[in-house]
């Protein structure tokens, strides 16, 4: 059983992170896995009523208090926000709430960390030099290891549907010079290991998708099926991995298919997505794979247009955090 709270990252500021924290504290505050809030206490205690909301010095103070009231390790911003306008005064900030919480992670006095959503634009102004979170945590991490994985590899759930990513966020015309034998098998086998020990999946199927429409047509339509993802899917079975495929996209996750593989391994960032989010846009979940820290993220973004205004809805975030508690708990024991 894992000892520590989760820690929990409050994303950008502007955006919906602290309505989505509180949503998810009010929904979870009985029920849920506790978490420490890791950010700027005055933008929580903004979005749901200082009153409940409480600045902690470690992540064990948070259990006690959990129940009652929204525990905050306070890293405060050096300039105010306002809901709806980014800004990237505020990325310092953003950045040294992620490598606390990797390195309460680190250290174990926390279970998982949750990152609420980040905007890279205003990262990138202040120089931050990562696609995103997941790339991000794969560098805080790196000196350590998970079982000889080599992260981090995006995985995507909605309800059973699992996709793990060869490529993330990526340029489409740069995909078909990106993707090869040695990156597809690298993200295969950490999708297994990931599906043995975090979700207790003995023996994992992985189906891997195929880049071309109608897989490429024997050649017809692209080639990358029969030079690179094909050898890949052998490659993988010769490492013990029941891995099938390359499917054609368009056929490889109806609802009849579906229970014929544990995961599938796909290759660029839209192609894992829309089916994911088309199954459960509200619910589905973020989740970096291979890397000695647990960490989940909700499926979406900052969502600036409506922060603020009360609309933002907690699902994706309460998912992340019971998920983050499950594969804690799995990696346990």
């Amino acid at each position: 059983m894992r000892t520590g709270p989760l820690a929990l990252t409050l994303g950008d500021p502007a955006g919906i992170g602290p309505e989505i924290v509180a949503g998810a504290w009010n929904e979870l505050r009985r029920s849920g896995p506790p978490f420490v809030v890791v950010g700027d206490y005055q933008s929580v205690a903004s979005a749901s009523g200082a009153s409940n909301v409480r600045r902690v010095l470690a992540p064990v103070d948070a259990l006690a208090i959990f129940e009652d009231a929204l525990p905050v390790i306070d890293l405060p911003l050096k300039s105010p926000v306002v809901a709806g306008q980014p800004s990237s005064s505020a990325a310092p900030s953003i950045i040294q709430w992620i490598e606390t919480a990797a390195g309460l992670a680190l250290s174990g006095a926390v279970s998982g960390v949750v990152t609420a959503p980040i905007a890279k634009a205003q990262l990138y102004e202040a120089g931050f030099k990562f696609p995103g979170h997941t790339e991000f945590l794969g560098e805080l991490t790196q000196a350590a290891t998970f079982d000889g994985a080599r992260g981090p590899i995006m995985m995507l759930i909605a309800q059973d549907l699992r996709v793990s990513l060869v490529t993330v966020h990526s340029p489409l015309a740069d995909v078909s010079g990106l993707i090869t034998v040695e990156a597809i098998v690298n993200a295969g086998l950490v999708t297994a290991q990931a599906l043995r020990i975090d979700f207790g999946i003995g023996a994992p199927r992985i189906a891997v998708a195929a880049l071309n429409p109608h897989g490429g047509e024997s050649g017809g339509i692209g080639r990358e099926e029969i030079e690179i993802v094909e050898p890949a899917v052998r490659a993988l079975r010769e490492l013990g991995v029941d891995a099938t495929g390359p499917y054609p996209a368009d056929t490889l996750f109806p609802e009849a298919m579906r229970g014929n593989y544990d995961a599938a391994v796909c290759l660029y960032h839209d192609q894992a997505l829309i089916p994911v989010k088309m199954l459960d846009f509200w619910g589905g979940v973020n989740v970096t794979l291979g890397l000695p820290i647990v960490r989940t993220s909700p499926d979406h973004g900052t969502a600036f247009d409506i922060a603020g205004r009360g609309l933002a809805r907690p699902d994706s975030l309460i998912a992340a955090i019971r998920m983050a508690d499950q594969i804690a708990r799995a990696r346990a024991g």
